[in-house]
């Protein structure tokens, strides 16, 4: 045996023995067997423990106080593979082209960032892959292991768009472990070492904040050199607010379109308009432009890393779609310039 196959063997001898794959991954990678209207471009695996996350957000299955399925995360089911499988399918459907990058959810749990840390070498090892990771690091000294062990992105959510919510739903008001202020000082650091634009953060539409409070949040993490990705709340039976609503599609359009001139720095949240209720009424851009913009359905896909269109996370298939997965066809940009109030 020479040493580069005794390195990868110890590797994957540390390698927790299973995980978890979103069931869509899964399909692409051969797993399993099914039909997928749309097949994800980046594979989602998820680190797998006996029990759920330490963490306790209100809008998430995989809660310590959470009652739901525990191969839940939003309204996608996640199956445990034994690791060794999920590595060698995920290096078929890399060399076959069917997947572009690989991003690791990390759970809350004392092992977690020796699990991901496993998970990232053995990946990085066999597989010519761009590798994300979601996870929260704790600390600048991880988010270097992190970036030298082969890590490309990295996302930290903030989730929420302002401290209230945010403590409300998933730090000391629900005996969380996340304060807003480190999670900022996380993602500044993030930046240093991974690079402006390598890293992201998750903010869920929909948990009680403003348009205004959602897009000036938007706004800070560009400026700080974060690209803020979007989902839309989505009730879980057996969560904390598994009776809340999900946004409406209108509110999520203006805050789609928004955070796109935003990152792509056509617009700030300064220069916008917003009426009394905090509704953004002015995107501060002439209506040529804006047009131009909204028929090119770009503000209107799957927003994150590149390769990531995490098909049907937030919605179903049958609609209606927050972000599409694939570029939108000619009726369905009418319907985005109706729900925008523009056709």
């Amino acid at each position: 045996m020479d040493y580069l196959s005794g390195q990868r063997m110890a590797c994957m001898e540390k390698m927790p023995a299973k995980i978890r794959v979103s069931l869509g991954s899964a399909i692409v990678m051969g797993l399993m067997k099914g039909k997928l209207d749309a097949a994800p471009t980046t594979a989602y695996l998820m680190t797998y423990r006996d029990g759920k996350c330490t963490a306790n957000c209100g809008f998430c299955p995989q809660a310590r106080e959470s009652s739901s399925r525990a191969d839940m995360l939003s309204r996608v089911s996640w199956p445990v593979f034994p690791t060794k499988i999920v590595v060698d399918g995920l290096r078929s459907a890399v060399v076959d082209g069917k997947i572009r990058r690989v991003c690791i959810q990390a759970l809350n749990y004392p092992e977690v960032f020796s699990d991901l840390l496993s998970l990232v070498k053995t990946i990085g090892q066999r597989i010519d892959v761009s590798i994300s990771v979601s996870c929260q690091p704790l600390n600048k000294r991880n988010l270097k292991r992190l970036s030298s062990s082969g890590v490309e992105r990295i996302g930290i959510p903030l989730d929420a768009a302002t401290e209230a919510l945010f403590d409300k739903i998933k730090g000391v008001i629900v005996r969380g472990p996340y304060i807003w202020r480190k999670q900022f000082q996380l993602l500044r650091e993030a930046v240093k070492i991974f690079g402006k634009g390598k890293v992201s953060t998750h903010l869920i539409v929909g948990l009680g904040e403003t348009e205004r409070e959602m897009i000036e949040t938007i706004q800070r993490c560009v400026d700080i050199g974060v690209l803020p990705a979007l989902f839309a709340f989505t009730p879980i039976s057996g969560t904390a607010l598994e009776s809340n609503s999900q946004p409406s599609i209108e509110k999520y359009r203006r805050v789609q379109l928004a955070r796109y001139l935003i990152v792509n720095k056509i617009a700030r949240y300064e220069n916008m308009g917003f009426d009394e209720k905090g509704r953004l009424v002015d995107f501060w851009v002439d209506k040529e432009t804006l047009l131009s913009i909204i028929e090119s359905g770009k503000p209107f896909l799957t927003s994150g890393c590149p390769n990531c269109n995490r098909p049907y996370y937030n919605e179903k298939p049958s609609g209606p779609l927050y972000n599409y997965p694939r570029k939108l066809v000619e009726k369905e940009i009418f319907m985005v310039k109706r729900e925008l109030g523009l056709a």
